[in-house]
């Protein structure tokens, strides 16, 4: 199965660089931040296969985003990965922080906390004029390894990076999945106290998975910040949060692609409803959460897993 979904990743991927080419402008920024924002997605699930749920993911979301902004409107530096791996730098080691009072919580208690965070750094943002208060600032457009592009190249640049992190990502997470912590996830979500007679640490897996989720917020904030080119506080409101566990609960927490999938599939539906209907699009949204959650209670990658295991049959 290991194998299988390393080729069919191989496969995804390489037709994801070469279609780049052909598609229109359009779908190539969607497709951009969808990957993007799919990386603070799978850093939520890794959390909610522990039995925790956190509304405040966008705190460090904002982090990376605003890392960013501040390296290219004051500091003046462009490169893409300086700004990206200092945007994930920033996110952890505030998590780092943040975390050693998240591990002491959990259920609705750890879902608030963490929603207090992330809206504390939102009323911050609103009162700080050097961060352009409710306007926001805007990010300039980056450099690759010091070669600067046209807008054409930019956005196919910038497009194969995200396609080049999400791999590694993916990747990465697999492996973490399969690992004695990953296991350990599934552990801490059944019962804490025999985890801990087991002689495992469930505030030291917590702590890791909050900081590792908090990693991949700021690194997705960093990417849409980059291929948007502007950030503001609403990066860190109680609605970008919101939108990251519906994702979440879209894909499902079957698989390490899910949370991308679910975030293509969420960016694209919204597009499109909010094109066609414009006034009633959250409806829409509502609607297929409700079907999901009434059908599919284990998210869109379910389907995939009952095919699978039909064809295993």
């Amino acid at each position: 199965m290991a194998g299988r979904a390393t080729v069919v990743t191989g496969v995804v991927t390489v037709a994801l660089a070469i279609a780049g080419a052909w598609l229109p402008t359009w779908a190539l920024f969607l497709l951009t931040v969808a990957l993007g924002k799919g990386l603070a997605v799978l850093g939520l699930v890794f959390l909610m296969r522990a039995g925790l749920v956190s509304f405040g993911q966008g705190l460090y979301y904002a982090a990376g985003a605003y890392t960013v902004g501040f390296l290219s409107d004051r500091v003046g530096i462009h490169d893409i990965f300086v700004a990206i791996t200092a945007a994930a730098i920033v996110a952890v080691a505030l998590a780092a922080l943040v975390g050693l009072l998240m591990v002491q919580y959990r259920e609705i208690f750890f879902a608030m906390l963490s929603l207090a965070f992330s809206m504390i750094l939102y009323g911050l943002l609103v009162k700080n004029e050097a961060f352009g208060s409710t306007d926001g600032i805007n990010v300039a457009p980056p450099a690759f390894a010091g070669m600067t592009l046209g807008l054409p190249g930019l956005r196919i640049a910038l497009y194969l990076v995200v396609i080049a992190i999400c791999v590694v990502v993916v990747y990465a997470a697999h492996r973490y999945v399969l690992s004695p912590l990953g296991y350990l996830a599934h552990a801490i979500k059944d019962g804490e106290v025999r985890v801990e007679y087991l002689g495992a640490s469930v505030r030291r897996a917590v702590y890791a998975k909050y900081l590792v989720a908090a990693g991949l917020a700021g690194v997705s904030g960093a990417l849409v910040s980059l291929a948007v080119g502007h950030i503001d506080p609403e990066m860190a409101y109680w609605t970008t949060s919101g939108e990251f566990v519906f994702v979440a609960v879209l894909g499902g927490t079957g698989g390490v692609l899910a949370p991308l999938l679910a975030s293509v599939v969420f960016e694209v539906g919204r597009s499109f409803a909010s094109a066609y209907s414009p006034y009633t699009w959250q409806l829409t949204l509502g609607v297929v959460m409700l079907l999901v959650i009434l059908f599919l209670p284990r998210g869109l990658w379910s389907l995939l897993e009952v095919r699978g295991l039909a064809r295993q049959r």
